[in-house]
């Protein structure tokens, strides 16, 4: 089989909710790192582009009728350059770039755009429509984040916890204390300044023009999720599930907006279109388990990920952890027999705590990440991996080249 190899990738920065990136449209949105891998890969042919694959966890709102193909047009690739849109939650931008990867292997395909991307900002409230004639019960569900429109017979299997309800159900059942989890939190925005301030995390990102009202667009160019604080200010937080509880805002990941997007190509695309090859893709693996505890997933595909690629922890030398909670991070990376704080392998830059966690680009994120921290150190293999909603884990290992 053809080897895939992601050859660049860009973000946006990340904007908080009702942040920075508020007025812009998640399809617009998508189309700003497309347009940027254009400007910066002029010896390109973009009509070659064999498929265009983002992954978005919502498309409830102006991100709906596959927003990938939306984007395509909006970017001003060729109208022939074709979309597909994929949602596996949290994972989705982490899917697509697999997926590019297999349909390359399989020699499906040649040269594709993959990434994702998310504005949970915009994400619009909902209403179903009416279960019985002259129903007047109609509910409004907000799209941003977690269940809706539950089926009774998931509530009755598996429960519908929310996402912060899942991370104190792993912060009890693996013993992670409330003080474990705020040092890790506070690890997380320690990295994540240093990182923004040395410019390591500047060379992933493509600055946004977001248009006022009056004036000039304002450029907004560096990620504005983190935040300075110190273990006695994250100690004060109350607990968002409950009272004796340990989830706080300041041990969880944001809700936030960004999108990413990658090239992946075969060696023979590559040297077409003048790429250069940065990482070959050597495995894609996803698993699941109970939803109560979706924050464990990536422990099981983690391991069956290595032995796909029939190596160790020990043999990595970049892990990328999303973190959607503190907990689970620390209870995933425990598992693997990482040590999620002394361990220099982990999230060199931050995680999801600091950074933010816009779903469907997030997976694109830290695979980004990793293939620059790989060429950074000189190092060979690195794993992407994140827990996902209704209980999933899903992992990429890469290579560097």
């Amino acid at each position: 089989m053809a080897e895939a190899f992601l050859c660049d990738a860009i973000r946006t920065p990340i904007g908080r909710l009702n942040g920075s990136l508020a007025s812009i449209r998640a399809d617009d949105l998508a189309a700003i790192p497309i347009r940027a891998l254009m400007n910066r890969n002029l010896g390109v042919d973009w009509g070659a582009v064999d498929d265009t694959m983002l992954g978005c966890a919502n498309q409830a709102g102006e991100d709906n009728r596959n927003v990938a193909r939306m984007a395509v047009l909006l970017s001003g690739l060729p109208e022939t350059v074709s979309g597909s849109t994929i949602n596996r939650l949290c994972g989705s931008g982490l899917d697509a770039i697999g997926s590019a990867a297999r349909a390359i292997r399989s020699g499906d395909a040649q040269f594709i755009i993959a990434g994702g991307v998310e504005s949970m900002t915009r994400a619009p409230y909902v209403m179903g429509k009416a279960h019985t004639p002259f129903d007047r019960a109609q509910a409004l569900e907000d799209t941003t984040l977690g269940w809706r429109f539950v089926n009774p017979a998931m509530r009755t299997a598996y429960g519908v916890d929310t996402m912060p309800q899942t991370g104190e159900n792993v912060a009890d059942r693996w013993k992670v204390s409330r003080e474990d989890q705020d040092r890790f939190g506070l690890a997380s925005q320690q990295k994540a300044a240093a990182a923004q301030a040395n410019g390591r995390l500047a060379v992933e990102i493509v600055p946004v023009a977001v248009p006022q009202r009056k004036g000039a667009p304002l450029v907004f160019a560096a990620d504005e999720h983190p935040r300075a604080t110190s273990l006695e200010a994250l100690a004060r937080l109350k607990p968002v599930v409950r009272e004796d509880g340990t989830v706080t805002a300041g041990n969880a990941s944001g809700l936030n907006d960004g999108a990413a997007a990658t090239l992946i190509a075969s060696e023979a695309a590559a040297v077409r279109h003048g790429l250069t090859p940065r990482a070959r893709i050597v495995a894609m693996a996803a698993t699941g388990v109970a939803p109560s505890i979706m924050g464990v997933g990536p422990v099981e595909a983690a391991r069956k990920l290595l032995k796909l690629g029939g190596i160790t922890t020990d043999q990595l030398d970049v892990i990328e952890l999303n973190e959607a909670f503190a907990s689970q991070a620390i209870a995933t990376l425990r598992d693997l027999d990482i040590d999620p704080f002394d361990d220099p392998r982990v999230n060199r830059n931050g995680g999801a705590i600091a950074l933010g966690h816009p779903l469907g680009m997030s997976g694109a994120r830290i695979t980004m990440s990793a293939v620059e921290e790989l060429h950074r150190i000189g190092g060979h293999y690195a794993m992407a991996f994140m827990c996902i909603g209704v209980g999933q884990g899903i992992g990429l290992l890469l290579a560097a080249t």
